[in-house]
């Protein structure tokens, strides 16, 4: 359940980018740095847990493997997010070109990633 909130909220935080870049409107940005912090805190909580189920997985397997890059995917995102959120942090309401493309970039790679959260999990369960 911990993962539903940055799956949404990281997305939703980029989307409020767009319409910053798209309006030129602070407003917007200001919110996503706010949004981006929780979906941050979020996720490295789910981290810890998502971490503590891969260690109860037996070695050798298909769902060891998938779930490790599964992870570490989802380190980089947590990651580019992070390295955005610092970007923005002198004057959020201004969110440099470079923090949003970070994030959109995190996003891309999330898609792949919970591609990959499927897989693993079908490993699991067959």
């Amino acid at each position: 359940m911990l993962i539903v909130f940055p799956l949404g909220l990281l997305p939703v935080a980029s989307i409020f980018d767009i319409i910053y870049l798209s309006t030129g409107n602070g407003h917007w940005a200001d919110v996503s740095y706010w949004i981006i912090a929780v979906g941050i805190i979020g996720a490295l909580i789910a981290a810890v847990f998502g971490f503590a189920d891969w260690l109860g997985i037996p070695h050798s397997t298909q769902a060891k493997s998938i779930g490790l890059i599964h992870g570490l995917a989802n380190l980089i995102v947590v990651g580019l997010f992070i390295v955005s959120w610092f970007m923005r942090r002198p004057n959020p309401p201004t969110a440099p070109l470079l923090a949003i493309v970070l994030g959109w970039l995190g996003i891309i790679i999330a898609l792949f990633s919970g591609w990959l959260g499927g897989e693993f999990i079908a490993c699991i369960w067959v």
